[in-house]
């Protein structure tokens, strides 16, 4: 598949993603949701090894993970980390912002991944993905002022500010998954699954002390769209990391269509929760696709 085909379908089911998390987090406990997210996917994964282990040669090579050194496992639990700190942010700030705003904001990671990948991996932007940069960033401007006819004031709200963190960090990950399967060759199944395992490890003392009470929480109630965050999240990037893995593929770019997601995200937060202002944000959110379309271009 090529890198391109990848990072849309990839969108897809990432726009699904955020449509589950919202579900999940929607006037329920954060941290729960996040651990029993995770457990469903390193359930999927932890069963793949286990069969690997027992009957080598039964699963497909598309789903066969290498050895790896301790070196490369510390590695690993680095990205989960970091992946980690994107969500504890990503879904706090979700929960209590709406969804038709917090997609939109969410999409404004390709730019952080372009000067991370123009500083660091030494890419080279276009003057026309300049020019979508700037695009994206009035864009963003836009969208701060449709957030205060909700009452969402872009400086002073807290959750804004954990979105833009959680953002951050995605950033940051983002990079870091170019160099381990770009430069590090590390293979698809390889970073996904022990990924998934050590984002459980991360996971396993936040859930503990949400469980002891160490902090004022919230109650949990369980929902089905909890396992169903893990499974679209696995596609999701199991097709991202494919592309991603392509020498010819630029990771700004692909960043950038990912982010196509902001569209389910956004669509979403209006036909299945019955967010306001909708039409009130869909210049500003245009404007955001179009500024990752002309990045695309250039």
């Amino acid at each position: 598949m090529h890198w391109i085909v990848a990072s849309l379908l990839s969108a897809v089911f990432l726009g699904v993603y955020e449509l589950c998390t919202k579900h999940a987090v929607r006037g329920n406990a954060v941290m729960p949701v996040l651990f029993f997210s995770t457990l469903t996917g390193a359930t999927v994964w932890f069963g793949l090894l286990s069969v690997q282990a027992l009957q080598p040669g039964l699963l497909p090579a598309s789903l066969v993970t290498d050895a790896l050194t301790p070196f490369q496992h510390l590695q690993l639990a680095l990205k989960s980390g970091i992946v980690a700190a994107s969500w504890v942010f990503t879904y706090f700030a979700i929960k209590h912002l709406p969804l038709s705003l917090g997609s939109p904001i969410r999409s404004m990671s390709p730019l952080l991944t372009l000067f991370g990948a123009i500083l660091i991996l030494g890419e080279r932007p276009t003057a026309l993905e300049c020019v979508g940069v700037m695009t994206t960033i009035l864009s963003f401007i836009g969208l701060s002022f449709a957030g205060r006819r909700e009452g969402v004031h872009f400086h002073r709200n807290k959750w804004i500010g954990f979105l833009l963190l959680g953002t951050f960090f995605g950033a940051i990950s983002s990079l870091y998954d170019k160099y381990l399967l770009g430069r590090q060759r590390f293979s698809v199944p390889t970073v996904q699954a022990w990924f998934s395992i050590y984002l459980l490890v991360w996971f396993v003392p936040l859930a503990i002390g949400w469980k002891q009470r160490w902090w004022p929480r919230k109650e949990f109630h369980w929902r089905w769209s909890i396992p169903l965050i893990a499974l679209s999240l696995l596609v999701a990037d199991y097709i991202y990391f494919s592309a991603l893995r392509d020498p010819a593929s630029l990771v700004s770019l692909v960043m950038s269509l990912r982010r196509g997601s902001t569209l389910v995200g956004f669509a979403g937060g209006l036909l299945l929760f019955g967010e306001p202002n909708g039409w009130k944000k869909l210049p500003a959110v245009i404007g955001i696709l179009v500024g990752i379309a002309l990045t695309i271009l250039g």
